[in-house]
């Protein structure tokens, strides 16, 4: 019988260090790295026209964008995790020097199939545990529909569907609002 091979443990720090260097993203959950594949276009056009589109509105205002080069720290009771989401707002960001942010108010996934189940499952529940995240969206590549976490003025989160280019998602949590029109922009779906 072959004894199956434990994975090196990484400290945060050398975990940090590495990824200034490296030329591949990975993911850190609790002294394990995963590295990330690369999305797809229609991704990207997506996660950027999110970035555009909220951006544009957090001129001049405390609230500001990141995109999927920032990680979000994620400190759970008994270990720590590090995710790139493909777009995060954060209104008291972490010093300029940081690679990380540790206060989104707002989270962005652009779901695919290749990461749907881990971004519905592990990286959802990891999320809902940062105190300052207000909003965690959920967006579909190959239709206009978003599921929205937000959070509710007692505990907990609650779910929202927005589907249709004529739909509108409000985000009074930073002053902003999210047209699907503007988050689809350029993407053809195909039936």
């Amino acid at each position: 019988m072959t004894a199956l091979r434990q994975p090196n443990f990484i400290t945060i720090a050398d975990y940090l260090a590495g990824e200034e260097t490296s030329g591949v993203k990975h993911e850190y959950l609790g002294g394990t790295v995963h590295a990330m594949a690369g999305a797809s276009n229609q991704h990207n056009t997506i996660a950027t026209s999110a970035m555009l589109s909220i951006g544009s509105q957090l001129r001049g205002k405390p609230c500001q964008p990141f995109n999927s080069d920032t990680k979000v720290h994620i400190k759970l009771s008994d270990h720590a995790r590090f995710y790139y989401p493909d777009a995060m707002v954060v209104c008291h960001p972490n010093p300029a020097a940081d690679h990380f942010q540790d206060q989104p108010v707002v989270i962005i996934e652009v779901l695919s199939d290749s990461t749907r189940r881990t971004d519905l499952g592990e990286k959802r529940d990891a999320y809902l545990t940062i105190k300052s995240l207000q909003v965690l969206l959920f967006v579909e590549p190959d239709s206009p529909a978003v599921t929205v976490h937000r959070r509710k003025p007692e505990d907990g989160f609650a779910i929202e569907y927005h589907s249709g280019l004529d739909s509108t998602i409000p985000l009074p949590e930073i002053d902003a609002t999210l047209p699907l029109a503007e988050l689809y922009e350029r993407v053809e779906f195909t039936p």
